[in-house]
């Protein structure tokens, strides 16, 4: 009697051809190197140590063990909820909490005082035979910072990653700077393991050792986010920094300011690009360096709709969708072919590249004719000036207000009337000025504008003149 055989998720099924193939390269650069043999046999006693699961918490910093943790569980066919590491901690547990978290695998056990928590050594055990499930599903906490997160569940994506991400002819050395539970970490990893190349893992970002390891070994893609593409851009040991090993440095995350975008074309070469996707909605926009040089309008733009997404703006917000899209919110209807608003404010030009203008939530209302000003064109245009090395404007009590780190001896006199200068229309220009050392940034790498807002909303406008960076 012939048994139908059950099928089995296209993407585990890729994972473990590349772990077998991989054989003694190495996979992972952390404390140690780790060949792939050696991260299949940790995947295989992590899976064997785990047992059977329902839905698993993974709370990890970045190490080889993070993602290998995040195969066990599916493997298991478990469903697998990644704690994002620049969350605070109510988020977290309301996270873990709305997703029915049976199991949590973290490096701070003291973090989660309830229920089967476990540290990476506890999931040490006998490996046994794999039977890998027909899909995997996978929960990233949306970033709202008010009430229960929204859950989004991804699935159909990996099987995609897997007829993406092939073998690569000559294997690419990536360094890895964000955190592994977050989309960004976790897809250059899992890209990396499925092309057969090396990656250079490393917790926590420092301008100074990101240098060092383009340098030492000879890394050809890693992704950064603004603000950290400028400190890398600022730091006194880049000029001494052998880059040209750099074959792709991709932006995102955030808005770039143009002139940092030509900075790093200039620094870097021919090689960098911006992408602009949601935790939703991984792959949205994408421009490369042959589409920016000689091109200045387009600095400020995150380029094209990939294939088999689309997008359109309606009210100035943008709308997407397509194949890169998220399965949906956990506990709601499938995303299916409907249109998911992004939250950002957008506008295509006359050769269909989109430019960003900020998130809908940020607008401020200026004036009594109720002008909308987007602060992220008026931080832009602060940064720009020579003595700024960093800004944050946000609305406070209906007018602007900006959080300045300055490079050198600056008066918010100057601030203002490099706005006005900028903008010419008041509307512009923000009434207040603070200064700042430095900008909080989040675990994610983008400026914690939360926490700016807590520390300076309301209070009166300075005229010091201290310098920083950001």
């Amino acid at each position: 009697m012939w048994t139908p055989v059950r099928p089995r998720s296209v993407f585990l099924t890729a994972a473990l051809a590349a772990l077998d193939d991989g054989g003694d390269d190495v996979l992972f650069h952390h404390d140690v190197p780790m060949t792939y043999r050696e991260a299949r046999e940790v995947l295989l006693r992590l899976h064997g140590g785990l047992g059977a699961a329902d839905v698993v918490a993974v709370d990890l910093a970045n190490r080889p063990e993070t993602v290998l943790v995040q195969l066990a569980a599916m493997l298991r066919g478990a469903r697998v909820l990644l704690v994002p590491a620049s969350a605070p901690a109510a988020d977290q547990h309301a996270a873990a909490a709305a997703a029915g978290v049976t199991t949590v695998v973290t490096d701070r056990p003291a973090a989660w005082p309830h229920g089967d928590v476990r540290g990476v050594a506890d999931l040490d055990g006998e490996p046994v035979p794999l039977d890998p499930p027909a899909a995997v599903d996978v929960l990233f906490p949306t970033g709202g910072t008010t009430g229960v997160p929204k859950l989004i569940r991804h699935s159909g994506i990996y099987d995609g990653m897997a007829h993406i991400f092939t073998k690569s002819p000559e294997p690419e050395r990536t360094l890895v700077v964000a955190p592994m539970t977050h989309m960004t970490g976790h897809a250059s990893v899992v890209g990396a393991l499925l092309r057969g190349d090396s990656v250079v893992i490393r917790n926590g970002f420092d301008a100074g050792a990101v240098l060092a390891d383009i340098e030492r070994h000879r890394i050809t893609s890693l992704s950064l986010t603004p603000p950290r593409l400028a400190a890398v851009l600022d730091h006194p040991g880049r000029p001494g920094t052998r880059l040209d090993s750099v074959r792709s440095l991709s932006l995102g995350a955030a808005p770039l300011p143009p002139h940092r975008l030509a900075q790093a074309l200039d620094v870097f070469g021919p090689v960098v690009g911006q992408g602009y996707g949601l935790t939703e909605a991984p792959m949205i926009a994408s421009i490369s360096a042959g589409e920016l040089i000689g091109r200045p309008d387009r600095l400020g733009s995150v380029g094209r709709i990939v294939p088999g997404m689309a997008a359109r703006i309606v009210d100035g917000e943008v709308e997407v969708r397509g194949l890169a899209m998220m399965d949906g919110y956990l506990g709601a209807p499938p995303v299916g072919d409907g249109w998911l608003p992004t939250g950002d404010l957008g506008r295509f030009d006359d050769e269909g590249y989109l430019y960003l203008l900020d998130r809908a939530d940020e607008m401020v209302i200026v004036g009594e004719h109720g002008t909308k000003i987007a602060p992220a064109t008026v931080e832009h245009a602060l940064i720009a000036h020579p003595a700024v090395r960093g800004a944050v404007v946000f609305g406070d009590g209906g007018s602007l207000h900006a959080v300045v780190v300055a490079d050198g001896p600056l008066s918010a006199d100057e601030v203002r009337a490099h706005a006005r200068a900028s903008f010419g229309r008041e509307h512009y220009v923000p009434a207040r000025v603070d200064f700042a050392d430095a900008l909080p940034m989040t675990g994610a790498g983008k400026i914690d504008k939360r926490a700016v807002r807590a520390a300076f909303a309301s209070q009166a406008g300075s005229t010091a003149t201290p310098s920083g960076s950001a």
